[in-house]
């Protein structure tokens, strides 16, 4: 076991997220959707499912202070990715479904890895070209399947076991885009123009197969599956799944006592007309 058996208990899920989930995971992929987003200095960006705004960071190291939005619907992800950014950027609440934005005000729009979550991914596709001027440019990350991703795969295999057949229902959904296709249909039927759609691997790292189940089970939503259980309880149940993801994993996966993966998504790129 790791230094960070009573992490749980010293801040809240968005705060968890933020410190350990961002620069072992979606710091990766930020870095990379900037970096096809071709920022440049002074361009407006929009970052549609800011989370705790680790894309929305790197775009302003681009662009320059003030220049930058980020926009989520959840109000505790939303108080960590101001307080990470300072007064650099500005965070609205609001649905990707309903931007509240006019029409072209964006240069850039950028989502990561929230688009297999929206309830209508068209109308969130279809608000995000709304709002970028002619010739605008959108970057959009989603996961493959979770079978690409060996240690979310194993995750959620001991999941099930642990806490039966619907306990992996939110991770697998995290991963519902069947392939690299069904990205780019959605970019092409929203109007967008030059539309691209590359399959992205990152390798992602933890000091142990322990962290990452604690990680997944008290700073995601699926925090859920635990809520009820006290403290004892819920770290048995943290101990057992682990146990089990470690039993299903293959050895080059856990080297040094680390955990250690490929990490699967489908990246695409277009541009609205004009």
């Amino acid at each position: 076991m790791s230094g960070l058996s009573h992490w749980q208990l010293d801040c809240s899920a968005p705060e968890l997220y933020e410190r350990y989930l961002v620069p072992a995971i979606t710091a990766k992929w930020a870095a990379d959707l900037v970096e096809r987003a071709g920022l440049r200095p002074e361009e407006r960006v929009l970052e549609v499912a800011c989370g705790t705004g680790i894309v929305a960071r790197l775009a302003s190291l681009r662009t320059g202070d003030g220049r930058v939005t980020g926009l989520d619907l959840n109000q505790g992800m939303l108080a960590v990715a101001r307080t990470a950014s300072g007064k650099a950027i500005g965070f609205i609440e609001g649905s990707a479904l309903d931007l509240p934005f006019a029409g072209g005000a964006f240069d850039v729009v950028l989502c990561q890895l929230g688009l297999q979550f929206f309830p209508d991914r068209a109308k969130a596709l279809s608000e995000m070209r709304r709002v970028l001027l002619a010739g605008g440019r959108l970057a959009v990350s989603v996961y493959s399947p979770i079978e690409n991703t060996p240690g979310a795969h194993a995750f959620v295999e001991a999941l099930d076991r642990v806490l039966g057949s619907e306990a992996s229902r939110i991770k697998r959904g995290e991963h519902s885009f069947a392939a690299a296709g069904e990205l780019q249909e959605l970019l092409h039927n929203a109007e967008l123009e030059n539309v691209r759609v590359d399959t992205v691997v990152q390798r992602i790292a933890f000091p142990s197969v322990l962290d990452y189940v604690r990680f997944q089970l008290l700073a995601t939503p699926m925090a859920a599956l635990l809520g009820n259980h006290p403290e004892s309880e819920r770290q048995v149940v943290i101990d057992k799944i682990a146990s089990e993801v470690a039993d299903m994993s293959e050895d080059e996966m856990l080297q040094g006592g680390g955990f250690s993966f490929p990490q699967e998504a489908y990246v695409g790129t277009a541009r609205a007309p004009g």
